[in-house]
């Protein structure tokens, strides 16, 4: 469904269930910057009405799930803690190129947007399945389905607004590159790490 092309090294759940408290201080951080990201397609786009609702309801939800995840840390004793830089988005975001048309760079910013929301949706499922703490594979496994109804509907507006073959063509690039970036990562303690 997810469309990867390349699933996460299995090595990784290992790692991240020996260091829940930094994943679960960069999960934070991941829904935080999520919630930034449904703003500024508001800010940038807001011509774009059905958009716009969404966003603003996108933003509440993660938001929701950024107090979750804080809730969890404050149970446990932890605290936030600093944010770390995301190579795996950084990477991701360089792989469109700058200019084009206000068109353009809305699709390549929803299609970058779905990317990360599928590969947290896979790295959620993971940690549903593998963890063995009970309370967070459940929170997990919540999470995992909310992770994919962010992503079909970033596709979703990709393909509405680029058109669908065009839209699904630089989707499959995306992917293929997204699959060699993953070749690098996968043995850190962080949500796409």
């Amino acid at each position: 469904m997810l469309g990867l092309k390349l699933p996460t090294d299995p090595r990784w759940v290992n790692i991240a269930a020996m260091n829940i408290e930094d994943v679960l201080v960069d999960h934070a951080f991941c829904e935080q910057k999520a919630a930034s990201t449904a703003i500024s397609f508001i800010v940038t786009y807001p011509e774009y009405s059905e958009l716009v609702q969404e966003m603003t309801a996108l933003a509440t939800e993660e938001m929701s799930h950024f107090k979750m995840v804080h809730d969890l840390l404050l149970e446990r004793g932890w605290v936030l803690g600093q944010d770390r830089k995301d190579d795996y988005v950084i990477k991701l975001r360089s792989f469109f190129p700058k200019g084009g048309s206000r068109v353009t760079q809305l699709v390549h910013r929803l299609l970058v947007a779905a990317l990360i929301e599928a590969r947290s949706c896979e790295r959620f499922r993971l940690l549903s399945e593998n963890l063995k703490d009970k309370e967070l594979a459940v929170f997990y496994k919540k999470l995992m389905i909310s992770e994919a109804n962010h992503y079909t509907l970033f596709l979703k507006f990709a393909r509405d607004y680029g058109g669908r073959a065009l839209a699904d063509e630089k989707w499959e690039a995306l992917l293929k590159y997204e699959a060699q970036v993953m070749e690098n990562l996968g043995t850190q303690e962080t949500i796409h790490g």
